[in-house]
């Protein structure tokens, strides 16, 4: 099979589907590899270091497209590379399609072979690749947030971890997941007033015993989330429901219960976001406020990371980028329903109930593409 990946165009997006080694791993499976110029060079990696492992350096992204059976991107597909998919190609990266009308029609129209990093699950019921971008995500929001939290920035002036006869930040984490942990373990670890909220009891007790007296936990209910929002000075949405819009659980209302400069970390951002009045920004421009509060909503936080978030990456998604190379996607779904759980779109058809329902789509069995 022909692989190729392109350079990231998208606000300040330094990753890059595929690493040099992950390119050495494809080339040693007897595949073509094509790269982009200069694809790597927001990670540190140079075209002869892509030569050198087997790759054929072109000179746009363009000729990738044009050639390779199966583009290996980190970011959704942006309109211009939306235009230059072909029917039965193969499209590897994230799509996050349930907030996004646009992409989803142009996916469909395209009638190549869609699957989405965030939808692919494993046999406990994970979704182990976006399982290592939410680590880095909640983990990077409590760095964006304390820095949104300065005055400088908009914010109240408020050190996360306080200093000897000062008290600490309050940090109201909503979701106990692997971002709400990540984000969680880091706000703790500065010494902040950390509580955790969640729906689920043996989250809040799995939570509850890594935590102890570091973190506090506490069942998300209106009146708990309300109460919570209204005391933080940094608040942190990290909700996710697989495949689908996230739900909005901060309203607009709320925000006027809140402290004059705290701060909203919609890490949900890719989903729609969680906060009502949540919308995408980039690194260019991250922070906007609504109602004397910061909004921090960068869609690809872990982007600001390039290199750490690109080999996280490629540790997750090379072994199923082989076997769709190695037997053809078909069968690689057939051998494995996990990697087929990440069939989104297909021969202009939806395959992933969630975004087929959130945009008035018929719903297709993914199996039936397997037939």
């Amino acid at each position: 099979m022909i692989v190729g990946t392109v350079r990231e165009i998208k606000d300040h997006e330094y990753r890059v589907g595929l690493t040099p080694e992950s390119v050495h791993e494809l080339s040693a499976h007897g595949h073509d590899v094509l790269v982009e110029a200069g694809a790597g060079l927001g990670i540190g990696a140079t075209d002869e270091q892509y030569r050198h492992a087997g790759a054929e350096v072109l000179d746009d992204a363009a000729s990738v497209f044009a050639r390779a059976d199966m583009i290996v991107k980190v970011k959704e597909p942006q309109p211009a590379e939306r235009a230059m998919l072909r029917p039965g190609q193969i499209l590897y990266t994230y799509l996050h399609l349930a907030p996004d009308p646009e992409q989803t029609a142009a996916l469909v129209a395209s009638g190549a072979v869609c699957i989405a990093y965030e939808t692919v699950t494993d046999a406990g019921g994970g979704l182990p690749l976006l399982k290592p971008m939410s680590q880095v995500a909640g983990r990077m929001s409590i760095q964006a947030g304390a820095t949104a939290l300065e005055k400088e920035h908009g914010g109240r002036g408020v050190l996360l971890g306080g200093v000897p006869g000062v008290l600490p930040a309050k940090v109201v984490v909503i979701g106990g997941g692997v971002v709400g942990f990540n984000a969680a373990q880091m706000a703790a670890g500065l010494g902040a007033d950390v509580t955790i909220l969640d729906r689920s009891p043996e989250v809040l007790e799995r939570l509850g015993t890594y935590f102890e007296a570091r973190a506090k936990t506490r069942f998300s209910n209106k009146a708990n989330l309300e109460q919570s929002v209204a005391e933080a000075d940094l608040v942190i949405g990290a909700v996710l429901i697989p495949g689908a819009a996230a739900p909005k659980l901060v309203s607009r209302a709320m925000l006027a219960t809140m402290q004059r400069g705290a701060v909203l970390v919609d890490v949900a951002i890719d989903q729609g976001g969680c906060f009502e009045t949540s919308h995408p920004t980039t690194h260019s421009a991250p922070t906007f406020v609504v109602d004397g509060v910061v909004h921090y909503c960068v869609a690809n936080m872990p982007g600001a990371v390039a290199r750490t978030s690109t080999y996280a990456l490629n540790n997750v998604t090379l072994p199923h980028a082989l076997a769709v190379a190695d037997l053809g996607w078909r069968d690689a779904m057939r051998r494995d329903p996990h990697l087929l759980a990440g069939l989104n779109v297909w021969d202009g058809k939806v395959t992933c109930a969630p975004v087929a329902r959130q945009h008035g789509y018929a719903v297709t069995d993914p199996a039936e593409a397997l037939a």
